[in-house]
């Protein structure tokens, strides 16, 4: 702040700087690099003054709350989360990081001490991590340390401006590590807080999709982020989770469990869908004949893929065709179309069990056809008495 509206204190007596510095070392309320929750008071030109709860007010620099193209970002009422930094010329400075400008060695080594977080540049990816340039320094962010989990494509990160936490100062400033996800670890420990007294399982919750991965996705609910696995995926066996979702992809899904104590949400988005087995017996009625695909073999028989989240059994007992087989993979193969006629249906256990149709529909022709040569049979005599009737009634008459 300018030097004029400095307060004047006869010679002698303590500034208010001294007494606070005193006071925050005997009562240990408020230290060099805490942080703390203020409300915005006023905004003028320059500054930002915040009402701290405690005894005087706490300047912020107005630069600090602006964006990319000059707006300011926080308003008169708000409440923002700050980091003291100390008394400075009779007031309370506070920061909520320190700036991406040529800052100084000073902050930085300040910055490393306190835990204030810093502004930076990714300029480049280089081996092991990344180097970034922070307050006119040049400093380094491993891979590990750059977010809460390895990305895919981490040249995405160059030209971004992030915040980092000063984990390693040395050689003066020339040797200084970074750390983004000390930073977002911290900030996820707090909307965990929050969201463990509103988030319930069986909760339907919007969020966006942030990484997938083969064994499910990622996603955000507003802070921390929950997986759905592959089996959640959808009711039908699901390979690549990219048939299904991309990164950055609005969902809805289920709360399914919560496991706060390994930071473990699960989430179901098979659940917001319709299930299939609540229509099974109208669309596969027993005796009905369908195409499927042959999705997975197993000792006791081979799983057929009828449709969105319905298999069928065909049991290796009848995939001979009369042959005793050893496997199911004597006779068909994963992947192989075959046609099968649906011959029992267990809604509750959601189990289909089928049968060839190509079997099936032999074994009835047989059936048929033996059907056919027993009724023959069984009329050969009688047609063979109406004939002897008939020859004696000729015989009669010609006499």
């Amino acid at each position: 702040m300018s030097d004029d509206i400095k307060e004047e204190l006869p010679e002698g007596e303590e500034s208010f700087a001294e007494l606070f510095e005193k006071s925050y070392k005997e009562t240990g309320r408020l230290a060099p690099g805490e942080k703390v929750q203020v409300r915005i008071l006023k905004i003028s030109g320059d500054w930002i003054f915040l009402d701290t709860g405690r005894k005087g007010e706490g300047v912020l620099d107005r630069k600090e709350m602006l964006d990319a193209d000059g707006n300011l970002t926080v308003a008169e009422g708000d409440t923002i989360s700050v980091y003291f930094l100390g008394a400075e010329h009779n007031e309370f400075r506070f920061t909520t990081k320190i700036g991406g400008g040529a800052a100084g060695n000073a902050q930085l080594e300040d910055a490393f001490n306190t835990g204030i977080p810093v502004q930076g540049v990714v300029e480049k990816e280089v081996k092991g991590g990344f180097e970034v340039k922070v307050a006119g320094a040049r400093a380094f962010c491993p891979y590990s340390q750059m977010g809460l989990r390895r990305v895919d494509g981490p040249a995405e990160y160059v030209g971004q401006h992030l915040s980092f936490r000063i984990t390693g100062y040395g050689e003066k400033g020339r040797n200084i590590v970074l750390s983004r996800r000390a930073i977002l670890e911290e900030e996820q420990a707090r909307q965990k807080e929050e969201m463990k007294e509103s988030l319930r399982e069986g909760m339907t919750v919007h969020g966006t999709v942030t990484s997938l991965q083969k064994f499910g996705a990622f996603v955000s609910l507003g802070g921390i982020e929950g997986l759905i696995p592959m089996a959640e995926l959808g009711w039908s066996r699901v390979a690549d989770v990219r048939d299904v979702l991309s990164v950055g992809q609005e969902v809805s899904v289920i709360v399914k469990q919560l496991d706060w104590q390994n930071d473990r949400i699960t989430l179901s988005l098979k659940e917001t869908l319709a299930d299939p087995w609540e229509q099974i017996s109208s669309r596969f009625p027993e005796g009905s004949y369908h195409s499927g695909t042959i999705v997975r073999l197993m000792p006791f028989g081979a799983f057929v893929a009828l449709g969105e989240g319905v298999d069928g059994l065909l049991h290796i007992s009848k995939l001979g065709g009369g042959k005793r087989i050893n496997h199911p993979r004597e006779a068909v193969k994963e992947g192989e179309t075959v046609e099968v006629k649906v011959d029992a249906v267990d809604r509750e256990q959601k189990r289909l069990s089928l049968s060839l149709a190509a079997v099936t529909r032999a074994a009835e022709e047989e059936a048929r056809t033996i059907d056919t040569f027993r009724k023959q049979a069984e009329e050969a005599p009688k047609q063979m008495g109406t004939l002897g009737d008939l020859l004696k009634a000729k015989l009669e008459k010609g006499k």
